[in-house]
């Protein structure tokens, strides 16, 4: 099963990188300078097209784009955004939710934020997949002050250019007694 999926994840990534390539022609007369960067966009887009990019900071969305592309034609691997700005509603719902299903507050709070302290209403949070495009953003994600800020959550990356490169400390949740690597 793990092989098929496996195979799956591969042959996706390998129709997203093809559709790209056939996209820099139209891309260039769209956006001369900046046609690579485009075609990765749009060629992602169509791989994950439930995403949403509205809402976040333009900072942020600039160095989460700029990164993904780099990761794409660089490196050959596709980051995809599964979550990113949440208004404070939406944020609030998924904390009542998660509360409902952990049965309290501190089990809840390892997994989802109450909005006033979720970078996610703040429009500088991404939650990424696959675990390759995670794994090239703890890599690289330096680069575009991107940065994994929780142990427990291997796709949560947040834009923070106050650390101007350098990581910032790794955090569980408020609230979580144990750390979880993933």
């Amino acid at each position: 099963m793990v092989e098929i999926e496996s195979r799956s994840v591969w042959l996706r990534a390998l129709v997203t990188k093809l559709i790209a390539r056939c996209l820099l022609p139209l891309t260039a007369l769209r956006a001369p300078g900046r046609a690579r960067w485009l075609a990765c966009q749009w060629a992602l887009g169509i791989r994950f097209p439930a995403e949403d990019l509205e809402g976040l900071s333009p900072p942020a969305r600039a160095a989460f784009t700029t990164a993904r592309a780099e990761a794409f034609w660089r490196h050959g691997q596709l980051i995809g955004l599964t979550s990113g700005h949440r208004d404070a509603a939406e944020q609030h719902r998924l904390f009542i939710a998660e509360v409902r299903r952990t049965g309290s507050m501190a089990a809840a709070r390892r997994r989802v934020l109450p909005p006033e302290e979720s970078a996610h209403v703040a429009g500088i949070a991404f939650d990424v997949r696959p675990v390759g495009g995670a794994r090239w953003l703890e890599r690289h994600g330096h680069r575009y002050h991107l940065y994994r800020r929780y142990d427990n959550e291997w796709w949560h990356f947040e834009y923070r250019p106050e650390y101007d490169g350098q990581p910032p400390p790794r955090l569980p949740h408020p609230g979580c007694s144990t750390t979880v690597t993933r």
